[in-house]
């Protein structure tokens, strides 16, 4: 079998280049052939993969608004494509083709629900988690010295309780909600670092702002709270999470969590929302606890612009209300961060379970073996 995949490549240490190269990886150490190119790649480039390589089909990484890109780009030269969605709320366009394709990737089950409820036929849609690397993502002794060095480069003393948030902007995971809950448990508990690691991006500054002000008006300790913004390699991101002594990421979007489940793969108790994508990959009670949701983000219309698909920006009015994003409940958060602070023997079984569960359900070989067992019974390819 000959795959094309058209993603973030090469490599980047972004989420999405990050999904197609283990992808890229796993078919390889499978000995599927497999080329990849950038999914954006200038059109002659495409060309001479798409005449050259001749692939059995061409799987694309991305959202629906790449429909050009990833679909219609490889239907062009009369060849299969896969897409690997996601999603960013709702799906605004391209329906008709999102409805006919003979098989669609999604990273998790509320991506198919979202694109159903959105009016997209999806009996031909399956969920393919992203996958990790276990040789990376692993847990790694408190006590040893790059541990230790990471906890120190943080601020975080020895004695002190560790909770971590990671996102391109830390409120889209949560952070706000979080903080929230750590008010409630702050005299109860005191002794803790929550640290969030943002992008330095406007939107995550902006956001900052507004997370400072919580913080002012709660009555929280700023100094309990750090805000970092440095770059990491994907390949630091191990040490990062396994100083760890809680992961905390209560989304209000989130289409798989791929950090989540890497916290996971290291030992570590996830905090999230009973809702998305965290449904998938956190087992509550046993590698983490899922906060209800208290309120959601309901709208009745919604801008859309060029980038998808359309001649012109204008408000799009649904015909009935659509949830783009929610809110968790600070209650259960904060009962739920109180148990792992305080409990030692909780924290620490939960993270064992949690990094036996992702290694079972998440190794990058065991996804990329799913992938070729679909792609093969659904196109009936037999090499």
């Amino acid at each position: 079998m000959k795959i094309l995949l058209l993603y973030e490549y090469p490599n980047n240490g972004g989420s999405l280049s990050i999904q197609g190269h283990l992808l890229h990886k796993g078919l390889l150490e499978h000995g599927v052939d497999v080329l990849a190119c950038h999914y954006q790649a200038k059109k002659k480039e495409k060309e001479w993969c798409y005449k050259v390589f001749q692939p059995d089909a061409v799987i694309g990484i991305g959202w629906w608004a790449d429909t050009p890109d990833l679909i219609y780009s490889p239907m062009d030269y009369k060849l299969q494509p896969i897409p690997w969605l996601l999603a960013d709320g709702w799906v605004a366009n391209y329906h008709k083709i999102l409805s006919e394709l003979p098989l669609v990737f999604t990273t998790s089950q509320w991506v198919i629900d979202t694109y159903k409820r959105d009016g997209i036929d999806v009996k031909n849609y399956e969920v393919l988690h992203v996958g990790y690397e276990a040789s990376l993502f692993k847990p790694m002794p408190r006590d040893s010295a790059s541990i230790r060095q990471v906890r120190k480069m943080l601020r975080v003393k020895e004695d002190e309780k560790m909770l971590l948030t990671i996102g391109g902007d830390v409120t889209s995971k949560g952070a706000q909600e979080m903080i929230k809950a750590l008010a409630k448990i702050d005299k109860e508990y005191p002794n803790y670092k929550y640290v969030c690691k943002a992008s330095g991006s406007k939107c995550a500054r902006n956001h900052h702002k507004e997370e400072m002000q919580l913080i002012s008006e709660l009555g929280l300790d700023p100094k309990k709270i750090i805000y970092i913004e440095d770059y990491f390699h994907h390949d630091f991101m191990p040490y990062l999470l396994n100083a760890c002594d809680i992961y905390a990421a209560p989304s209000r979007i989130e289409g798989f969590g791929m950090i989540q489940m890497e916290a996971m793969a290291c030992g570590k108790p996830v905090i999230s929302i009973d809702a998305m994508g965290p449904r998938d990959t956190i087992i509550h009670g046993q590698t983490g606890f899922l906060a209800k949701v208290a309120s959601t983000v309901d709208l009745e219309e919604e801008w859309v612009s060029k980038e998808m698909g359309f001649d012109q920006p204008f408000k799009m009015k649904f015909d009935k209300h659509k949830t783009l994003a929610y809110r968790a409940d600070t209650d259960e958060l904060a009962k739920y961060t109180l148990d792992l602070l305080t409990d030692d023997n909780l924290r620490n079984k939960i993270g064992q379970q949690a990094a036996v569960h992702a290694l079972d359900k998440f190794q990058y070989q065991n996804l990329a073996l799913r992938c070729i067992k679909i792609v093969r019974e659904k196109l009936n390819l037999s090499n």
